[in-house]
């Protein structure tokens, strides 16, 4: 199961809007977005509840009242990777373009950005050699949307791994790595799983992570 739910109708984005949905939310959900200072963090993080919880209805069958004590209290991993009791996984993220959240019956990482300026300070930070060779031959808005690419990619393999963004530094293989044969404990050969895809629109980029390692023998 793979499902992903995408809303960049951001003209819903107003403090009317905030107000309604505040108190649909758990309460723990309603702490956290009004931790935000402006109303478009507010309103993301917001309405990202709200699309989960209908992903949750709509592919899962579950009853309005069952989403919603699923949903009452999420846990956090050490990194601060949110996660259902009793699943399934789930992803968000948002940007002033779009809200994006994806549900999973494996690991699974969502990311979504606006065309963000390719700067040269980091990519220098955060891109491989190979990776930094691709952009010098891009310019304009070619360059921009590859370097967008590229980083909502390496966010989206952080996420399903369950750690974010530990380091820029950590970002600068990445995405090579994620490529890589691997060998367990035991040297059986395993051929890693983890599928990485991107939607490119006119304003913004989203990529998913999900998968996982499957051991082929000796």
């Amino acid at each position: 199961m793979l499902e992903i739910c995408v809303d960049d109708d951001m003209s819903r984005c107003t403090a009317e809007e905030v107000a309604r949905l505040l108190p649909l939310v758990s309460a723990q959900r309603r702490e956290e977005a009004l931790r935000y200072k402006h109303v478009s963090g507010q309103y993301c993080c917001l309405r990202s509840w709200e699309m989960l919880k209908h992903q949750l209805i709509d592919n899962m069958q579950l009853s309005q009242s069952e989403a919603d004590e699923r949903m009452q209290e999420w846990q956090y991993n050490e990194h601060g990777k949110p996660h259902l009791k009793n699943g399934p996984y789930f992803s968000l993220s948002h940007c002033k373009e779009a809200i994006a959240v994806t549900i999973s019956d494996q690991p699974i990482g969502i990311d979504v950005e606006s065309i963000r300026p390719a700067k040269e300070e980091l990519i220098a930070r955060v891109m491989s050699e190979g990776e930094r060779r691709e952009l010098s031959e891009l310019s304009g808005e070619q360059k921009d949307r590859m370097f967008t690419r590229l980083w909502t990619r390496k966010e989206a393999i952080v996420k399903v791994q369950g750690t974010g963004i530990l380091s820029f530094e950590q970002l600068q293989g990445l995405l090579d790595e994620s490529r890589k044969t691997m060998f367990d404990s035991n040297d059986h050969k395993q051929s890693s799983a983890l599928k990485v895809e991107s939607i490119e629109k006119e304003k913004y980029i989203y990529s998913i992570a999900y998968g996982k390692l499957h051991c082929f023998g000796a």
